[in-house]
């Protein structure tokens, strides 16, 4: 069985720091590209950033210059450091992760975990930031 946990999430306030991980189980992240998301209540689901299997990274314009994604392939794990933290950046953060991710658009109006682009989601981890 494939398992994601992220952990890592918290409160903190505006320009702080927090480093969300994604630990797999049943699942190699080596050969994989795996992906960070965010949603807030009532909001899109937004993509935060993506590493692929040849370790090029990708960010959502708010993510670039404050989050870093990195993979640790000793500790299965793929981490996401984010520096700044503002009170917009406050959702509910998930990983997703799969060998050949889908061409599927973003669905809209729908949880982040139901995009069928990637085969495998974690549960998520909140991130709150106060003003």
């Amino acid at each position: 069985e494939v398992r994601l946990v992220e952990s890592g999430g918290g409160s903190v306030q505006t320009g702080g720091s927090l480093r969300l991980s994604c630990a797999a189980s049943g699942f190699t992240f080596d050969d994989s590209d795996v992906g960070w998301y965010r949603q807030a209540p009532g909001n899109e689901c937004e993509v935060v950033s993506r590493i692929d299997n040849y370790g090029v990274e990708q960010y959502g314009y708010f993510a670039k210059g404050r989050f870093t994604i990195s993979r640790d392939s000793a500790k299965n794990t793929v981490f996401l450091e984010m520096d700044d933290l503002q009170p917009e950046d406050t959702a509910v953060y998930y990983c997703a992760a799969d060998r050949k991710p889908r061409d599927f658009p973003l669905p809209s109006g729908a949880p982040c975990t139901k995009w069928p682009k990637w085969n495998y989601w974690g549960h998520g981890t909140q991130v709150t930031v106060s003003s």
